[in-house]
């Protein structure tokens, strides 16, 4: 049991949002969430991606585990600590990546194709493109687009432009944010925890905030405008939602700048009230203009 535990924080629970929140896109914004045949495919496509990212988390704590036990938090991991074998975990690591790939394979070949791709690109990030600064936050912010792709292929809808653009500039959001949070706590110790931190500092980081964040919330609002599904009526409803994700942009860069707080962005999602109920009340609204008018 206690290896089995292990285990499962492993593959990172609390950030299975990710894959919740990413997935879902598709068919929200395409008015099909009611559709059950549907929901139940981007249901399922989700809990692929949990388990081949569980792979690639197991195999990130893996290849860190030196640096992770030099990390004040993530030293804690199963790996890192000891309490999870290497052999145990390149098993697990092996049979999740096996399994996800197998079952997605008999779902939907695109499907295949997509978990192959985010397979193939993180294990290439963590062997390699995590060291290199710049590339890094860009790998990780592919895979939340490719997340997006995802939920599209399977319920088979032509997914905006617009929308995988405003993906991948809120990830970029998101994982900056991160890395400058973690530069600040860490001081001059972040290179011990990642590498990349040499050829960081908060200048930089802080520029390429200020640019993604004008850049996301641009893109959201060319987004709304140019969605069929969020004209109702002759009107455009989809624009009353930019100022939720104004307000959830200036609220984590207050959580970055005024109460420093150093959570990953999936903790500050399930420990930030304001932040919860600004989710609820866009989803409330998304509902509301897809569904009801």
């Amino acid at each position: 049991m206690r290896t089995f535990r292990a285990l499962i924080r492993s593959i990172r629970p609390q950030q299975w949002t990710k894959n919740i929140l990413f997935v879902f896109p598709a068919i929200l914004f395409d008015a099909k969430l009611l559709e059950f045949d549907l929901l139940i495919r981007v249901i399922a496509a989700a809990g692929l991606l949990v388990l081949v990212s569980g792979s690639v988390y197991i195999i990130n704590d893996l290849m860190d585990r030196d640096q992770d036990r030099a990390h004040p938090n993530k030293r804690h991991r199963p790996i890192a600590s000891g309490m999870l074998s290497a052999s145990v975990a390149k098993l697990a690591s092996t049979v999740l990546a096996a399994v996800s790939l197998g079952l997605a394979y008999s779902l939907d070949f695109e499907l295949f194709l997509l978990l192959a791709l985010y397979l193939l690109i993180q294990l290439v990030y963590s062997i390699r493109l995590k060291h290199v600064a710049l590339l890094d936050v860009l790998i990780v912010a592919a895979g939340f687009v490719i997340r997006v792709m995802v939920g599209g292929v399977v319920i088979d809808v032509e997914v905006s432009p617009w929308l995988y653009a405003f993906t991948g500039l809120l990830a970029l959001f998101l994982v900056v944010g991160k890395r400058r949070q973690e530069l600040v706590m860490l001081g001059d110790q972040a290179a011990n925890t990642r590498l990349t931190f040499r050829q960081y500092n908060l200048p930089l980081l802080d520029d390429m905030l200020r640019i993604v964040t004008t850049s996301t919330l641009i893109t959201y609002i060319l987004y709304t405008i140019e969605v069929e599904t969020m004209t109702r009526h002759g009107a455009n409803w989809g624009l009353i939602t930019v100022p939720f994700v104004l307000y959830g942009l200036f609220r984590y860069l207050y959580l970055l700048h005024v109460e420093e707080t150093a959570s990953a962005p999936e903790e500050i999602l399930l420990s930030d009230r304001p932040i919860q109920i600004t989710v609820m009340l866009a989803g409330i609204a998304y509902f509301i203009i897809l569904y009801a008018l």
